[in-house]
């Protein structure tokens, strides 16, 4: 199971060329797993057991050189200046008019930055902050495939890592490690109501990887199900739910911003909206009644009939004690504070204050 995936020249990623799933979509720019079997009951694993998932869509982009700390802090807007050895952030990349042109998730090591970001994405993100690389000592390169990633969540995760004598990080916290004599970078992002892992190690040892963790109890996902835990946690995905047209504020995700680490690039509209407020839209998680709708459903206040805003992005749920649909997207802010009752093609949308307690 140690050997060399097949090279992916159409676009499988590493386990995905290796042959175990039938069902392959392209998922960012990378033919992935869609399922393994029922959506629903993967979606079960990944909230109650622990689930192993495909991460070969993602890539990471390597900053070096005596000024990256300064130049980085000055291209997001996140506080990467005072990050510790070892940690992690989740930023947005925006141009000067405050527009969001990325997002990613920053790691600080002795050596370098590591910035993750789906294989779509780095293509763009790499030639705009190249643009902004003039007298400095930087250099950016993305990592090839000759690495990849698994993803591992569930609230039996921990147990599942322990078992390899692994230490397990604290959340936004990574470390290097062993699992069953292969190399690896663990990782651990927000929890998304269970703790979630990522595992980086060579490509070489995929098979290796998806075995062990499988013999240990994880159960495979794919990223449907992954999918619907995001839209569960109301979690915004780039590409999907948030668009190059968009600030950082309509997003609503804060832990993307950092308000006192001083200039960057769109830092000025930033701060101008966060001093007058003066954002139109919103984005909002959504319980829907009735049909699933697709990406870009627009959203019709009652009495209006112009639209209101859209919705991003959708999922079904049929779990235990939580039968519902919920969905992402955006609405103007005067109609969510006269608290209109929205429609869209095929029913009715109501926006929640918090995301599903987990069933």
């Amino acid at each position: 199971m140690g050997q060399t995936p097949p090279a992916i020249e159409d676009h499988r990623t590493p386990l995905a060329a290796l042959g175990i799933a039938s069902d392959l979509q392209m998922h960012f720019g990378q033919l992935t797993p869609q399922a393994f079997e029922d959506c629903a009951l993967e979606l079960g694993h990944l909230m109650h057991a622990a689930a192993i998932y495909d991460l070969g869509y993602r890539t990471r982009i390597r900053i070096t050189g005596r000024d990256r700390v300064r130049w980085l802090n000055g291209m997001v807007s996140n506080n990467v200046r005072d990050m510790a050895e070892g940690s992690v952030l989740y930023t947005f990349v925006l141009n000067a008019q405050g527009r969001i042109q990325g997002d990613g998730h920053v790691f600080r090591s002795a050596e370098d930055f590591l910035m993750e970001t789906d294989r779509l994405q780095a293509p763009r993100l790499l030639n705009h902050l190249n643009h902004y690389i003039i007298m400095d000592d930087v250099i950016l390169h993305e990592l090839d495939a000759s690495e990849t990633a698994l993803g591992l969540c569930g609230p039996q995760t921990i147990e599942i890592l322990e078992s390899f004598k692994a230490p397990v990080p604290e959340n936004l916290r990574f470390v290097p490690t062993e699992i069953g004599g292969v190399p690896v970078t663990l990782v651990r992002l927000e929890d998304v109501h269970v703790p979630s892992f990522e595992l980086w190690f060579d490509a070489s040892h995929v098979g290796t990887m998806w075995k062990l963790l499988s013999e240990a109890g994880a159960r495979p996902a794919g990223f449907a199900a992954v999918d619907a835990l995001r839209i569960f946690a109301g979690v915004p995905q780039y590409g999907v739910d948030i668009f190059d047209r968009h600030l950082p504020q309509e997003t609503n995700q804060m832990r993307a911003l950092n308000f006192s680490k001083g200039c960057y690039l769109g830092q000025e509209i930033v701060e101008r909206i966060r001093s007058r407020a003066t954002i139109h839209r919103s984005l909002r998680q959504f319980e829907l009644d009735g049909d699933l709708p697709q990406p870009g459903t627009e959203l019709y206040a009652e009495g209006e009939d112009k639209p209101v805003g859209e919705l991003t992005s959708a999922a079904h749920f049929a779990l235990p004690g939580f039968t519902r649909a919920l969905a992402l997207g955006y609405v103007r802010v005067e109609i969510l504070e006269r608290k209109t009752a929205l429609r869209y093609a095929g029913g009715t949308a109501v926006p929640l204050q918090a995301p599903p307690v987990l069933p």
